[in-house]
């Protein structure tokens, strides 16, 4: 049985050892960041989530228990993160519609160009793109996502059925 590439360096982390923190988080920096990108949509918020998301993982990296793979333990914690302050924003105003230009277009910075998909996602309803990341591309179950987003399972599933629609529709007609 292989074990996970992470655990050595987990070990060594909760032990304070901040190189091989690095390690992990160079590891997993641009898997994360797709992640968050992808669920918000702008890339301001990607950037402070995705590194909202690196201190809180040092932060309770000790509270990892080798139950399950490293990876798969650390999207569940970035899909909560990214998921509870968009829920947070939610309350205290309107956020900008996923239309806007400078959350789907490539920045400057170097990123590389968003694929046909990533491109097409952001034509989606915010909750039904979520549910599409965290079902397609994550293989999140319904059930995990229902509760995760806080809607009931047939929610989730018919989110992901019209968001599948959209996008096969889509795609033919480009």
């Amino acid at each position: 049985m292989q074990s996970d590439p992470d655990e050595q360096d987990i070990i060594e982390a909760i032990n304070g050892d901040v190189s091989a923190f690095k390690r992990l988080y160079e590891r997993h920096l641009n898997h994360v960041y797709g992640l968050v990108f992808r669920l918000c949509g702008d890339r301001a918020m990607a950037d402070d989530l995705t590194q909202d998301v690196f201190v809180q993982l040092w932060e309770k990296l000790s509270s990892f228990r080798f139950e399950s793979k490293f990876s798969t333990w650390l999207y569940s914690v970035t899909s909560h993160i990214c998921l509870s302050e968009l829920r947070r924003q939610k309350r205290w105003f309107q956020r900008f519609k996923n239309s806007s230009k400078d959350s789907v277009e490539p920045s400057d910075k170097g990123d590389a160009d968003l694929s046909r998909l990533d491109t097409l996602l952001f034509r989606l309803p915010e909750q039904a793109r979520q549910v599409f990341v965290l079902h397609a591309l994550e293989g999140a179950p319904h059930q995990q996502i229902a509760n995760v987003l806080g809607i009931a399972v047939g929610t989730s599933k018919a989110q992901f059925h019209r968001a599948r629609k959209s996008l096969e529709e889509w795609l033919e007609n480009e």
